[in-house]
This record gives structure tokens, C-alpha cells and sequence, in this order.
């Protein structure tokens, strides 16, 4: 784990001394922003699935 952490930290720094660089960060921020986005929405309907599960569960097991 600690030889990926240091081979990516390097390649991190060589790309940023390029203007090249530069993109590919902005385009990592937005591909790490994206991701967060996904998961919040992902975990808020998994929570909302799992509440209509329960109650419809429910309603079967009463019936």
C-alpha cells in the first residue's frame, strides 16, 4: 500500500509541473466530486428502499 501511496504521490508531482498537469487535477476533482455526489444519492435511496421494503414486509406479515 505504502509503495502505490509513493509511486502515485510521484506521479502526482511530475503531472503538476506540466500545464498538462494542471487539467488532469481539475478533472480528478470533478471525477472525486461526481463520486461523492453518487454515493449521497445512492445511500439516500438505499435507506428510502429499505423503509418501503420494511412496510410492504410488514403488511405481508400482518395479512
Amino acid at each position: 500500500m505504502i509503495l502505490q501511496y509513493n509511486f502515485l504521490k510521484t506521479w502526482l508531482v511530475a503531472q503538476a509541473k506540466t500545464e498538462r498537469g494542471a487539467s488532469l487535477v481539475e478533472y480528478a476533482l470533478l471525477v472525486a466530486l461526481i463520486a461523492v455526489v453518487c454515493i449521497g444519492a445512492v445511500t439516500m435511496l438505499g435507506r428510502q428502499a429499505n423503509s418501503t421494503f420494511s412496510k410492504t414486509g410488514s403488511a405481508i406479515s400482518g395479512a
